[in-house]
């Protein structure tokens, strides 16, 4: 015989629990989203040059300075970011972002 409380065995309780628990969950998985801050993405209290935030800046700058490029073609395609580099790579902020697209062809 287990003794178990009259509260539990409702079923409006049971469903009104599972609905918070994933709205919790759903919450938690929205703020696991990479937050970019200058081509920098924050890890461990530290800045870190990921390639994903690089190219999203490369995507900024290059809408800064009138082009029609969106993240995603940035992120995704290698020529739209040549391209973009090409374009603007001449800015500071780019100076890492755009390195292996400046350099080539060159002669130091």
């Amino acid at each position: 015989m287990t003794i178990m409380p009259q509260k539990w065995e409702n079923p409006m309780l049971k469903t009104s629990l599972l609905i918070a628990v994933a709205t919790m969950s759903f919450a938690a998985a929205s703020e696991a989203k990479i937050a970019c801050r200058d081509g920098y993405q924050r890890v461990r209290g530290q800045d870190l040059a990921t390639p994903y935030c690089q190219d999203k800046l490369v995507a900024q700058v290059a809408r800064q300075y009138g082009s029609r490029v969106s993240d995603n073609a940035i992120l995704y395609n290698p020529s739209a970011k040549a391209e973009a580099c090409r374009f603007v790579g001449h800015d500071n902020r780019l100076t890492t972002a755009c390195a292996g697209e400046n350099d080539r062809g060159r002669r130091y």
